[in-house]
């Protein structure tokens, strides 16, 4: 199983998966692998036909856990093992259409103040006020803060690409409140070993701590703060649309 899984992980690498992707495909091959305590590549199709209609019928997966665990077989059997299997072929999921879930500008300031370790806490307010991911945040530099330019600099985000995302007055106050109390050196967020950054899960665990703090009962997760920031920063366009319109009448 081992080197089935190296490479699987060394053909994932060449096709420049992101590496959150790589994790969920080896962990949902690894799932496959358990369930029929065989290797993948000894299975048959009417076994991946019968584990695919488990998922859906007796574990009544989410449609995106559904949805990744069929990316990670077709990678698997297609991409590593050249098996064009037309099982795979058969599911068809249909997108869901679900607005994302929005804090109001007091929801959130009233839920980052209360996350108690500053690392997490900084990386929550750039998400916030930045519109990052989370893993777009906890992979930022201390030199990626440009604060001549006003600017943070995201280095390989979403589809490998660089960006430039506005840095906020109050933001950078934030920024150099917390480098006086830490003087990271690489990471603006770094491990207790300094060579790596900290987990995306140990800011989700701080959030949630947070949250049973509050009075908010709404689904809270890191990319609420990103669908807040750009919900808000909608709203105060439309606000300062309207006040000019108003300034012609």
């Amino acid at each position: 199983m081992e080197d089935l899984r190296r490479r699987m992980a060394e053909d994932m690498k060449l096709r420049s998966l992101a590496s959150g992707t790589q994790r969920g495909y080896l962990d949902a091959i690894t799932a496959l692998a358990k369930h029929y305590h065989h290797r993948p590549d000894q299975l048959s199709q009417e076994q991946i036909r019968d584990y695919l209609l488990y998922l859906i019928e007796t574990r009544k997966v989410a449609r995106s856990t559904f949805k990744i665990h069929l990316s990670a077989l077709k990678f698997l059997y297609r991409r590593t093992l050249g098996r064009p299997w037309p099982v795979l072929e058969l599911p068809r999921i249909k997108s869901e259409k679900k607005l994302p879930v929005v804090l109001s500008r007091e929801e959130v300031w009233s839920l980052l103040e209360r996350v108690r370790r500053p690392q997490a806490r900084m990386s929550l307010i750039l998400m916030y006020t930045c519109g990052l991911r989370v893993s777009e945040a906890l992979h930022l530099r201390t030199q990626d803060i440009d604060s001549q330019r006003m600017v943070v600099w995201v280095r390989n985000g979403k589809g490998d690409k660089d960006r430039s995302v506005p840095l906020p007055q109050q933001t950078l106050a934030h920024l150099r409140a917390y480098w006086a109390g830490h003087r990271p050196a690489k990471w603006l967020f770094p491990a207790k070993t300094g060579a790596t950054t900290i987990r995306s899960g140990e800011v989700r665990r701080c959030l949630r701590a947070a949250l049973w703090e509050t009075a908010i009962r709404k689904n809270v997760g890191c990319h609420t703060l990103r669908h807040s920031y750009a919900t808000h920063l909608l709203e105060k366009e439309k606000k300062e649309r309207r006040r000019g319109a108003w300034l012609w009448i």
